[in-house]
C-alpha cells in the first residue's frame, strides 16, 4: 500500500471524525478508503449508464443482430 497526505479543511475533518465514530470505523483512514472506494464505483457506474445510454434505441434502427452481438459483447468485457 503507497502513502498519500492529504490536505482538508477543520469542519470536513470535524464531519470524518464524527462520522467514523458514529459508523464505527476504526480509523479515520478506514473511513477516507471506503469513501474514495464508493466514489470510484460510483463513477464507474455513471459512466458505465452513460455508454449504455448511447445504445439507446440502437435496436429500432437498421442495425442487424451481429452488430447488436458485438455491442452487448464490447459493454460486457468492459464491465465484468
Amino acid at each position: 500500500m503507497k502513502t498519500i497526505s492529504l490536505k482538508v479543511d477543520k469542519s470536513t475533518l470535524t464531519q470524518i471524525e464524527n462520522l467514523s465514530k458514529r459508523f464505527y470505523y476504526s480509523t479515520q483512514t478506514e473511513f477516507i478508503r471506503e469513501a474514495i472506494r464508493d466514489k470510484i464505483k460510483q463513477l464507474e457506474m455513471e459512466n458505465f449508464t452513460r455508454e449504455l445510454s448511447s445504445f439507446k434505441g440502437k435496436s429500432k434502427s437498421n442495425i442487424n443482430d451481429k452488430e447488436l452481438r458485438k455491442i452487448r459483447e464490447k459493454l460486457s468485457a468492459k464491465w465484468k
